[in-house]
């Protein structure tokens, strides 16, 4: 590899990663604070705690629903007009929706219009986020080495943990530093304005950005991609995603909730599980890409499927026994990202591997935000509700296990040499 060659390929691993990263560093945002938005955007006296969190999880998943909506508008104009100038488009379009929902106004303060206006907003980032998946992946893998696009399809997973990681963070340092009142006042605006000089950052790099060879190389010769061939790797893609998708919203974003509303974990706690989950997640995201260059996507993703399915319920009962000490349960929640991570790492680069380059970023955009939107972005409704009507607090346990085994069957129909195979125009 020449030394400009390197440096375009280091380029675009950096101008792909920063945007994810302040995507999920909002979304991660948002689901450690759903409790105090909540308060602060649903309740009202005749509404309780649970429905509010209910509603609020409703706005969240409502965000998911309108991701596929993106990735099929940016996808087409990725794979139409090139990925660099979509992925700025993007990039702008989440920075400014993030903003705006520190600068919202509350129930208290406009009544009835503060959940619309928080749901308008929630809208905007689905758009862009639904934009955002496709395009990162398809630069990062375009730009790969053959023997690398496992490690480097990774970053944008590892990105995801560093943004929740980073969302979490500040969320605790907010818990601990401010009283609950000024928290519950301004204290959870501040994680989204800070969105701001984030998403200014990302833009100068992206600015920055070359188009990837192969979208140029297929530019030269431009026919349409097959569409009953991309149909159906999107509905393959979506099977092998469930797990991961999930697994990785239960255990990463809707535990603190779970934690507190149904476990009655203060938020300072809660908010210490979901970091060590998170690390865990992130300790295992590269070393899953890279191992996934070596032996291949199949074996190592179907690995962190089947031991989601296993360890589920030993996890979740360890975290609800009244006896188990503060060390055992972190390092069950641990486990758990641990395991979602050996999913997360070879993903990206599986997906990329689906879809010729004519259709990638639609194509891969579509099966990822597809399956976001159905077994993410619903993991806090469908469980806290679920919860809430059937008293059984093993209900996560049962949402990951069910949704992990039908990506099990989905992942051994894997081929096992893709990853060896250059990517098709």
């Amino acid at each position: 590899m020449s030394v400009a060659t390197d440096v375009r390929t280091r380029r675009s691993l950096l101008a792909g990663t920063v945007g994810n990263f302040v995507e999920w560093y909002e979304f991660g945002a948002y689901g450690f604070f759903a409790t105090v938005i909540a308060a602060n955007f649903f309740s009202s006296t005749a509404t309780s705690d649970a429905e509010s969190l209910i509603k609020t999880y409703a706005s969240f998943a409502l965000a998911f629903f309108f991701r596929p909506i993106g990735a099929a508008i940016f996808g087409r104009v990725g794979d139409r007009i090139g990925r660099r100038p979509t992925l700025i488009l993007v990039l702008l379009l989440m920075t400014l929706s993030t903003t705006l929902i520190g600068l919202l106004p509350t129930y208290a303060s406009v009544g009835a219009a503060a959940p619309w206006l928080l749901t308008l907003v929630r809208a905007l980032q689905g758009l862009s986020a639904g934009g955002e998946f496709g395009g990162a992946v398809s630069i990062m893998t375009e730009f790969a080495p053959r023997t690398k696009r496992g490690l480097y399809g990774a970053w944008q997973s590892f990105t995801v943990a560093l943004g929740l990681l980073a969302g979490a963070g500040l969320a605790a340092i907010l818990a601990t530093t401010l009283s609950k009142e000024a928290l519950s006042d301004w204290g959870w605006r501040v994680p989204f304005l800070v969105a701001l000089p984030l998403g200014l950052v990302a833009l100068w790099l992206r600015l920055k950005l070359d188009e990837t060879p192969s979208f140029t190389r297929v530019q030269e010769e431009p026919r349409p991609a097959a569409a009953g061939e991309v149909a159906k790797a999107i509905a393959l893609g979506i099977g092998r995603l469930m797990g991961w998708s999930a697994a990785g919203y239960t255990f990463l974003v809707v535990m603190p909730s779970y934690l507190q509303a149904t476990l009655h974990a203060t938020f300072q706690q809660a908010l210490v599980a979901t970091v060590l989950a998170n690390t865990g997640f992130a300790v295992s995201i590269l070393p899953a890409g890279w191992l996934s260059d070596r032996i291949g996507r199949r074996p190592v993703m179907v690995a962190g499927a089947a031991l989601v399915v296993v360890l589920a319920f030993p996890l979740m009962n360890l975290l609800q026994d009244k006896e188990s000490g503060n060390a055992a349960k972190g390092l069950a929640v641990f486990v758990a990202g641990l395991v979602v991570g050996l999913m997360a790492g070879p993903g990206p680069a599986m997906l990329a591997e689906m879809f010729p380059t004519r259709a990638r970023y639609t194509g891969l955009g579509l099966a990822y935000s597809l399956s976001n939107a159905v077994f993410s972005g619903s993991a806090g409704l469908i469980i806290t509700e679920l919860i809430k009507r059937t008293k059984n607090v093993d209900i996560p346990a049962w949402y990951v296990v069910v949704t992990c085994a039908v990506s099990v069957i989905a992942l051994l129909t894997l081929r096992g040499d893709d990853y060896r195979r250059e990517l098709r125009d």
